[in-house]
């Protein structure tokens, strides 16, 4: 049977036990049985964290390795993150209640995150000769980081943000400090354990628990010049106020109500599976999911039909057997707190038809469901679950505006089957990837460069963001003896 890691703390190169205990625990969310209390770091610990990455930094012993040295340290960290693959799936098909299908090949996925940012390293390096004035010297743009950074994990994917974020700031030269969220720590464990058996230096990766209380701490120490954080908007925003006196740097990955236009040539069928599997992806928690779904009038019936059909076929069951597709919520609360916003939409005129009445008896399941009849502005808010919104729309034009009609501007989806027309819709859609006829979890191009737009939050992901945001440009050079002035 699969149980969390023992909670421990790797702080300056030291695993500990965390000594403070927060009021609510960490549940399977298949049964709802206790996995352990919820722990938190202590305050004298975590500043020794931050005491710890500050030296690294200041020392520079681990920028002063160089683009080579630190690829090979990086390397030998994907190599120990492959020998825990396994195990990282299963705990995050325990913690957040992945399915296994999805959760397996996720943890897979974290050793060849790594690689990737150790060939970005490679082929990018860390700056290259420019070309000076007049009889001056040599001159050099530097690409160095701008010192200890945080990373903040999600509770929904816990995994793959922690590596990806947290190699990529290692790869810039930047010590790290990975916070998990309270509600999924057990994977993070298997990170520091997989850093530490690569034999990172001391105070170069660390894992602390906790909190907001914690997570206070860590965002308002002025030590701290880089945040990245994948979450929710509340979340973003008391991180923009407790880092805003320091002028962090910070990278906010919020979220938002994505917005989906169904066009009057639209395939209703193949729609509708996509959508069903878009919006039940990590059992509908997922940022980038469809969430507001915009349809010519005429089609609204037959979309509904074909999208309800579509949800049926999906077989909603534990994270644990191979054959489920939706898995439970994360936690109880997070469960109570989407039944409240379907609840809200009901009493705003919205009609709620639940896919799956039948579910499991224990644990925080929750039916797929489509939300009819709801006024478009009752829907303007981010359902962190398994449940969209559907809205007739008179001409294209009308739903453009009703897209529109959000300070979000994460993703979008389009359906047609004029590839080119629906192109054209797309690129007046809010968001930082708009997709056509798809739903898919990956991004459309290996190269992808996508912003996050209005409340979805600060900076943005895909190809280069990622280890770019971690280090800045600094030139160094002769200067020109013979300039004017």
């Amino acid at each position: 049977m699969t149980e969390l890691p023992a909670a421990r703390d790797l702080v300056d190169g030291q695993f500990r036990v965390p000594s403070e205990q927060l009021p609510a625990t960490v549940n399977d969310p298949n049964t709802g049985a206790i996995l352990e209390p919820q722990v938190a770091t202590d305050l004298a610990a975590v500043a020794a964290a931050v005491a710890a990455a500050q030296r690294v930094h200041d020392a520079r012993t681990w920028l002063d390795l160089g683009v080579e040295g630190r690829a090979d340290a990086l390397r030998r960290f994907s190599e120990e993150l492959g020998n825990r693959a396994q195990q990282i799936g299963d705990v995050e098909t325990l913690n957040p209640g992945i399915v296994t299908s999805v959760a397996q090949p996720m943890a897979g996925g974290c050793a060849d995150q790594v690689l990737g940012v150790v060939e970005q390293l490679v082929r990018d390096g860390d700056g290259f000769d420019l070309p000076g004035k007049g009889s001056g010297g040599p001159v050099r743009l530097r690409r160095d980081p701008w010192g200890p950074a945080l990373v903040l994990a999600p509770w929904n994917a816990p995994s793959p943000t922690a590596v990806g974020k947290s190699a990529a700031a290692m790869a810039a030269g930047c010590p790290v400090i990975l916070k998990p969220s309270e509600w999924a720590p057990g994977s993070s464990r298997l990170i520091a354990e997989a850093a530490d058996a690569a034999g990172l230096p001391a105070g170069v990766f660390q894992l602390v628990h906790g909190g907001v209380e914690v997570g206070a701490v860590l965002t308002s120490d002025p030590r701290i010049r880089a945040i990245s954080l994948t979450g929710g908007q509340a979340s973003g925003r008391a991180i923009a106020v407790s880092s805003a006196p320091n002028f962090t740097r910070l990278q906010l990955e919020l979220g938002g109500n994505n917005p989906v236009i169904v066009l009057p040539d639209a395939d209703l069928e193949s729609t509708a599976r996509a959508l069903a599997t878009g919006v039940t992806k990590l059992n509908g928690q997922w940022c980038e999911a469809p969430g507001k779904i915009l349809v010519p009038a005429q089609l609204q019936s037959s979309l509904v039909d074909a999208l309800i059909a579509a949800l049926e076929d999906l077989l909603v069951g534990p994270s644990t057997s191979p054959t489920s597709d939706v898995g439970p919520l994360a936690f109880e609360a997070h469960r109570t707190l989407v039944r409240e916003q379907i609840a809200a939409l009901t009493v705003a005129g919205g009609r709620a038809i639940a896919s799956h009445p039948l579910l499991p008896d224990t644990g925080w399941f929750l039916s797929p469901t489509v939300i009819v009849d709801a006024p478009p502005d009752a829907a303007t808010h981010e359902i962190f679950g398994p449940v969209v919104t559907v809205h007739p729309f008179a001409d294209v034009d009308d739903a453009i505006l009703l897209a529109n009609a959000t300070t979000d501007g994460l993703a979008g989806y389009v359906f047609g089957t004029d590839v080119d027309a629906a192109l054209r819709v797309g690129a007046r859609l809010p968001g930082g990837e708009i997709k056509i006829n798809g739903t898919s979890l990956f991004d459309l191009t290996a190269e992808s460069h996508q912003s996050f737009w209005g409340a979805s939050g600060y900076g943005g992901h895909g190809s280069g963001e990622a280890l770019e945001f971690f280090r800045g440009n600094r030139i160094v050079g002769v200067d020109n003896p013979d300039a004017p002035i």
